[in-house]
């Protein structure tokens, strides 16, 4: 570590232990990124990762427990439905619009 008296340093010092100052206070999961990408791009990272984590409802159960195992693929911790959907979400607008016009077609004839 520099001991310049002017240097920027990360690290906070406290009786026996060096504890690394958090910086995503503002930016969350995009703290990863540093100070790369700019202030937009960031947080649309965040709105769409956040929105990804979160539980999801399930179309078989209906119970929030829907969560991605991979781009595309979910899967529901209740009841074990593994179905797919889009990269970020399990039903995406597109998806919705098509189901309407299907179960529109379908039932008209």
């Amino acid at each position: 570590m520099n001991n310049h008296p002017n240097s920027f340093q990360f690290k906070k010092i406290t009786t026996n232990k060096v504890i690394i100052m958090a910086r995503t206070k503002k930016v969350g999961v995009t703290g990863r990124f540093g100070a790369r990408y700019g202030r937009k791009a960031k947080r649309t990272v965040k709105a769409i990762e956040d929105n990804m984590k979160k539980n999801h409802i399930c179309p078989k159960c209906d119970r929030e427990g829907v969560k991605r195992t991979a781009a595309g693929i979910w899967k529901c911790r209740k009841c074990g439905a593994v179905f797919t959907g889009g990269a970020y979400m399990p039903h995406t607008p597109m998806g919705k619009t098509a189901t309407r016009n299907i179960k529109r077609i379908v039932g008209g004839l």
